[in-house]
């Protein structure tokens, strides 16, 4: 079987890219609650923080296919922050909430195991009812 790279890296670059040349605020919603994401701790509410990504807000900004990385001020405060692609939640401009969410990894994991072990196209129906919609919440 062939492997492929992820593609969450790149509707990451592609969205953020869509959303600048449209004039509005990239916003990431990032899982902080795995542990392997380096962000401003007392910003972090149910899990969950909201990062403004802008090329104005941040310095140096990096969506990698491992890491989403830049530096930012978070109360006068320099940091750099570093989170894993996968705890990226969405992607959204602040002005209008357009943009992409992304479902849990356990998720997605499922339904790739789902696909490994079909081999009849009538499963491909139980597949499809396993899929979910993405939700996207605006966070002010």
């Amino acid at each position: 079987m062939f492997t492929m790279t992820p593609t969450k890296p790149y509707f990451l670059r592609a969205t953020y890219d869509w959303i600048v040349d449209n004039n509005c605020t990239p916003h990431l919603m990032v899982n902080a609650s795995s542990g392997q994401c380096v962000v401003p701790q007392q910003f972090v509410k149910d899990g969950v923080i909201v990062l403004n990504v802008s090329p104005s807000a941040v310095r140096n900004f990096l969506i990698g296919s491992e890491l989403v990385s830049f530096n930012a001020r978070f109360g006068g405060v320099a940091q750099d922050i570093s989170v894993p692609v996968g705890c990226v939640r969405a992607i959204y401009a602040k002005e209008n909430g357009q943009g992409l969410a992304f479902e849990e990894a356990n998720e997605i994991a499922s339904i790739n195991e789902t696909v490994a072990d079909s081999q009849f196209g009538d499963q491909k129906d139980s597949l499809d009812k396993a899929r979910k919609p993405p939700k996207l919440t605006i966070v002010k």
